[in-house]
């Protein structure tokens, strides 16, 4: 266990550390993070001896720092410092060796076979095997901080210390560092303290930390209490944005530019272009909306211009629609990657607009249905064998405003209400269990908004935007229901 209490002092009269305190168990990783000059690298220097604090004490395994010689305390601490430059023209593998001095004896020890395997396999695990025999000044600097990383490993300290650890490196081996670091610390209790400049790689890999700011200590927790949006935007003097990471429990932090490069004007729904066939319905934008959609292409949350509605017959089938529909949007000169894609059956020509514009906001809804595979959902367990044809009802809803991520969660669901409103208000029928259905098997929708002018912080049916939605999705599907049905009686050509 490594202990700091009261810890403070610096290069001068000016003390650059002042009164930091922690403890860091065997298995942990201690992330420290801070602007430049919050004294990360310094508290470093305290711990591995290379500095004296002026106050407090720096306790390993109950014993002070100052009582262990340089050789012991080589074997507790290891060191990978920022500096990658070598005075001498060593190969990579000769670096690496140097590692094992802590463990021999004598004068001319020579390696023995436990350090011939613990110098390969950290070679190994920091990828520089294959250049072992080359001269480390030959190496790039990237390549420089894997061997030094690789000689830190071969010490097989108790506590390896890492200042910007991934620095220089490509984001495929600060990935692969960063996991080996993590194993280490699960299979032989490696305790890692590490000043990391990434907040997202400190967030992913740190079992808590480290604050700083100005020397002094600001906060020391898990990564999720520390990383606070207001904490880190007073620290570091930025915008930003705190966010959940999608696949990991881990903060994401998220920079915001300054100046307003990204402002868009008013009345952006004016600013939409339409372009209506047969084959399909797609509205363009000259600016980025930001979606949350369930479509073929687009789905999750995103960055979008592009929205594109395509007809397809009620028999298409494909094993990968994902790639044919990208197939489709390269052959009309789309992005995929700017470009929300749906597919339906129903006729678009029986699509409707509904726009409801106030001193409240400024919502644009467009709709297309069909119901040849109404669903009821509360019945929809007792039908074991279910035919996922291509969507029938897809809504997208436009909003000339900004929406928090609970707003978008609460206008799909006052959106789905409406929906279903207006389809329990014709009466339509899930042919399996004859009952009233609430939807189709493969309903779609849409919502975008735009990332400046007035804020919505809530769409749920009680909320001025909710009301907007719910009359604005009524209506749509409402409309192009009537269409449908009229086709429909008229055995014309329908969904």
């Amino acid at each position: 266990m490594l202990e700091l209490k009261g810890v403070a002092g610096g290069y001068g009269s000016v003390p650059v550390v002042k009164n930091v305190n922690f403890q860091v168990n065997a298995g942990e990783i201690l992330g420290i993070i801070g602007p430049n000059g919050s004294g990360k690298s310094t508290l470093l220097k305290f711990i591995y001896g290379f500095l004296q604090p002026e106050k407090g004490q720096i306790v390993i395994d109950d014993q002070p720092l100052t009582s262990y010689s340089q050789k012991n305390l080589a074997k507790k601490i290891a060191v990978l410092p920022q500096q990658t430059d070598s005075a001498f023209s060593y190969t990579v593998r000769q670096v690496v060796e140097l590692g094992r001095y802590p463990h021999q004896t004598g004068w001319f020890s020579s390696n023995s076979e436990k350090d011939e395997k613990v110098v390969n396999k950290a070679m190994n695990d920091t990828g520089v095997f294959s250049f072992a025999d080359q001269p480390i000044d030959s190496l790039s600097g990237g390549e420089k901080q894997r061997v030094l990383l690789a000689r830190a490993l071969a010490q097989e300290p108790d506590i390896l210390l890492l200042d910007e650890p991934t620095n220089h490196l490509d984001i495929s081996y600060q990935l692969s560092l960063l996991d080996t670091l993590k194993d280490w610390t699960n299979s032989k209790q490696l305790t890692v303290i590490a000043v990391l400049h990434d907040l997202n790689m400190a967030a992913m890999y740190s079992h808590r930390i480290l604050l700083m700011d100005q020397g002094q200590q600001i906060a020391l927790d898990k990564p999720s209490y520390v990383l606070e949006k207001t904490v880190l935007e007073k620290v570091y003097d930025a915008h930003l944005q705190r966010k959940e990471h999608p696949s990991v429990p881990s903060p994401l932090i998220t920079l915001e530019p300054s100046d307003r490069s990204f402002e868009q004007p008013s009345d952006l729904l004016n600013t939409l272009t339409f372009d209506e066939t047969e084959e399909r319905v797609c509205i363009s934008s000259r600016f980025y909306w930001k979606t949350l959609s369930s479509a073929v292409i687009g789905a999750g949350f995103g960055w979008h211009r592009f929205f594109v509605n395509r007809h397809v017959d009620k028999d298409y089938d494909c094993d990968n629609p994902q790639e044919e529909y990208g197939a489709y949007l390269q052959n009309i000169s789309l992005e995929t990657a700017d470009t929300v894609g749906m597919m339906t059956a129903a006729l678009l020509k029986d699509g409707s607009f509904i726009r409801l514009k106030d001193s409240e906001g400024d919502v644009l809804v467009y709709a297309t249905a069909g119901t040849s595979n109404a669903v009821d959902v509360s019945k929809a367990y007792e039908n074991a064998v279910q035919s996922f044809t291509i969507g029938t009802i897809n809504i997208w809803i436009f909003i000339d405003g900004k929406l928090t991520e609970a707003a978008y969660a609460q206008v799909m669901m006052t959106a789905t209400e409406a929906k279903s409103k207006a389809l329990l208000d014709h009466k339509i029928i899930d042919n399996h269990t004859r009952t009233l259905a609430t939807g189709t098997s493969t309903d779609s929708m849409l919502v975008a908004a735009v990332h400046s002018g007035k804020e919505y912080m809530y769409g749920g049916t009680a909320s001025p935007l909710g009301k907007k939605i719910g009359k604005a999705v009524y209506d749509a599907v409402a409309e192009t229901l009537e269409k449908y049905n009229q086709r429909k009686n008229e055995n014309e050509e329908w969904e």
